[in-house]
């Protein structure tokens, strides 16, 4: 299993909120932009407002465990930024998942040769 590539520097997350493309749904909205690399990297946050460090934990590690099931569907070359909402962190997991796959559609990031 290949270990995800991360967002970690400030600057791009705020070029990301300022520049990218961006997809809502009630649990989380996710931000794309096309990095100039062979791969996706991942970018996630989550807002204080969500809970104490257990509960935002939680909600990081979903998140991150979405976007690792949802990697080979998706289209390579971009930084997706995932930022939790504050129902994701009672959200069953199917209805998780959904969003997820819905937000990435809206942006044009799955691979749309596979479900033909």
């Amino acid at each position: 299993m290949k270990k995800t590539v991360t967002i970690k520097e400030n600057h791009v997350f705020r070029r990301m909120y300022n520049k990218a493309p961006s997809a809502v749904t009630p649990l989380l909205v996710v931000y794309c932009r096309r990095n100039r690399l062979d791969h996706n990297r991942l970018g996630v946050t989550v807002s204080t407002k969500l809970g104490g460090a257990v509960v935002r934990n939680r909600c990081r590690r979903r998140l991150r465990e979405v976007y690792r099931l949802a990697q080979p569907r998706l289209r390579q070359g971009y930084d997706v930024v995932i930022v939790a909402r504050t129902r994701c962190a009672g959200a069953p997991w199917p209805k998780l998942t959904a969003a997820f796959d819905k937000a990435c559609r809206q942006l044009g990031l799955m691979e749309e040769a596979q479900q033909g």
